[in-house]
């Protein structure tokens, strides 16, 4: 159903740089590039992908709060090795790996370079 995320940037090289090391982590590449837009192909390519863009109105980019890009994991070790490797390149700590609504999920919190807010996640089987 979803087609694509759209994250605004206002330093589109700094993102590519982020972008393309994290993105290894759920098969991404990069599939479209041009002066204002990266636009990535995760896994093979079928489902979701995920875009990052100058905003075209020529406005800075901000972040929206309550806005969040939701990652899945298959376990608690894959939601600490993504929180790992984007604090690796640079991202912001908004949550520390744990479980949350009482041990239902394990999650971890961060934002990227430009203040977007990801959180990975996986269920917590009983």
């Amino acid at each position: 159903m979803i087609s694509h995320i759209n994250l605004g940037s206002n330093d589109l090289p700094r993102a590519e740089a982020f972008y393309n090391e994290f993105l290894k982590l759920y098969s991404g590449q990069l599939g479209f590039k041009n002066e204002r837009t990266l636009f990535y192909l995760l896994g093979d390519g079928s489902g979701a992908k995920l875009a990052i863009n100058l905003p075209f109105n020529g406005e800075p980019a901000t972040v929206g709060n309550g806005t969040m890009v939701a990652l899945a994991a298959a376990n608690p070790e894959e939601v600490k090795a993504v929180y790992s490797k984007a604090m690796a390149l640079g991202a912001s700590c908004d949550g520390e790996p744990g479980e949350r609504m009482d041990g239902a999920l394990y999650a971890a919190y961060f934002r990227d370079l430009d203040g977007n807010k990801f959180g990975v996640f996986c269920q917590m089987v009983s």
